[in-house]
């Protein structure tokens, strides 16, 4: 059976352990002198630039940038490439902004949801904070199943022992050390990343020759570099609209902007942390238009690793599997961490228990639960993209709404309630089935022949720009 792999299952299953030992061992032990609720939740607001910096890009790094980049790169061309690179980078420059102001009004605060509930009433509180847990718990059972399905591919090892590994391996520091952790343990990890994604690119680019460039794939594959190619802009303009929108949501995010020894800190660190994301999103992508172009038979999300792979090295197998764990731990230490945050700061406002509770207890008792439920998902091998796509197609129907409540001091929650609800509609209308040939209104409510060929064909690229922009016209209409 090992024989079919690049690497036997107990090499693999070794370096597994071991590397998501050594990362427990570390965040555990370096988290024991960090202890306290504040450390837990913002890391006691003393973070300097470097480990704010490491921390912001690796926890937006997960080991979706080995699979997702490099498959829509393949239909999407150049405008996919862009639109993930600049969706996935977009929300530092964002929060450069918004990070000054929440700073300033709440001081002590933890989370984009503390605005949300002093702004609106409590129903729509709890609405806006299910769909970011949703979101982010959708976001953790990607990152396990990537990773397990990424070790099985190169050893075989089975989907569940890798699942469980990663999980309790993390779930062991980041419990303990929350924030202080999660960030300590992401600066080891980032730099790991960068090490070993320099050395794919200096031994792709030499190995691959002519073929990892510009000019191959316009002479092989012209259509995904061609400006007129319209799927690229499609493309493009979903993936930015979707990854931008999701990642604003990301408790891990606003954590850190909480987390910052000062403003200026948090401004340089996002700025640094975009300028970093952006190429690496963009090389990822841009491998899987190469393999796309040297063998159109190669599977669109494995084009990284056929580049890499090519004579199925015994070493570049061993350091895909410490990249993807690399990748995969400092994303899922901070999902883990900002769910429950979220349940600490808010759960009081949500839970109503009579008597009084641990709520930072609580919290772990449900970021276990969520796990379990997690290892199940990767265990099964789900294929769990539908899923994150209509997460997705929910923060873009909150996006708008939440964000402009931040200027607007009129929007009132009758209003956003409206706005929210017209966007998600109008999204879930368009939303194409799981084999993207229909959606609710396309071929289901009314025929598909009333609609012409770029309606039918760009399903998913309306779904999104309509909840996202839908409730802007109602904040327009209820001017007038």
């Amino acid at each position: 059976m090992d024989k079919s792999y690049f690497i036997n299952q107990s090499t693999s299953l070794t370096l597994v352990i071991f590397i998501s030992l050594i990362f427990a061992i570390l965040g555990f032990f370096y988290s024991k002198k960090y202890q306290g609720l504040n450390n837990y939740l913002t890391a006691n607001r003393n973070i300097g630039l470097f480990s704010l910096t490491t921390s912001l890009t690796a926890s937006a790094l997960g080991a979706w940038i080995l699979f997702g980049p490099a498959s829509a790169a393949t239909w999407g061309g150049m405008g996919a490439i862009i639109g993930y690179s600049l969706g996935t980078a977009f929300p530092m420059l964002f929060l450069i902004y918004l990070g000054k102001k929440i700073r300033s009004e709440f001081p002590k605060g933890s989370s984009l949801i503390e605005f949300m509930r002093k702004k609106f009433g409590k129903s729509l509180f709890k609405l806006i904070l299910l769909m970011t847990v949703f979101y982010m718990f959708i976001f953790l059972c990607a990152e396990v199943t990537a990773v397990a399905v990424l070790i099985n591919f190169i050893s075989g090892t089975d989907l569940w022992i890798t699942a469980l590994i990663v999980l309790l391996s993390t779930l062991a520091y980041t419990l303990y050390g929350g924030l202080r952790a999660s960030i300590f343990t992401d600066n080891i990890q980032m730099v790991v990343i960068g090490v070993l994604l320099l050395i794919s690119l200096a031994y792709i680019n030499s190995f691959n020759g002519s073929e990892f460039s510009f000019e191959f794939i316009k002479r092989k594959n012209p259509q995904l570099l061609s400006s007129s190619y319209i799927p690229s802009y499609t493309a493009g303009l979903t993936f930015f609209i979707a990854v931008a929108a999701t990642n604003l949501f990301h408790q891990g995010n606003w954590q850190r902007v909480y987390a910052a020894k000062n403003f200026e800190i948090l401004r340089k660190s996002l700025i640094i942390s975009f300028f970093i994301i952006v190429p690496v999103v963009f090389y990822m992508g841009f491998t899987g238009m190469v393999a796309f172009s040297i063998d159109p038979t190669t599977r669109p999300d494995l084009g990284f690793f056929t580049l890499l792979l090519k004579e199925q090295t015994y070493l570049l197998s061993l350091f895909i599997i410490v990249l993807g764990l690399a990748l995969t731990i400092s994303t899922v230490d901070t999902l883990i961490n900002a769910i429950s945050s979220l349940i600490v700061v808010d759960g009081r406002a949500v839970f109503n228990f009579k008597k009084k509770i641990d709520y930072l207890k609580f919290s772990k008792y449900i970021i276990i639960f969520l796990s379990i439920i997690s290892f199940i998902i990767a265990s099964r091998g789900f294929d769990i993209l539908y899923l994150f796509l209509l997460a997705d197609l929910f923060c873009c129907a909150f996006v708008f709404t939440v964000f402009y409540s931040f200027y607007d001091k009129n929007i009132n929650e009758k209003t956003a309630y409206v706005s929210i609800i017209i966007g998600l509609i109008g999204g879930l209308l368009m939303f194409p089935s799981p084999d993207f040939s229909k959606s609710l209104l396309v071929g289901v409510l009314m025929p598909k022949e009333l609609f012409g060929p770029f309606v039918a064909q760009s399903l998913l690229f309306l779904s999104f720009a309509i909840a996202t922009f839908l409730p802007i016209v109602v904040f327009k209409a209820k001017k007038f």
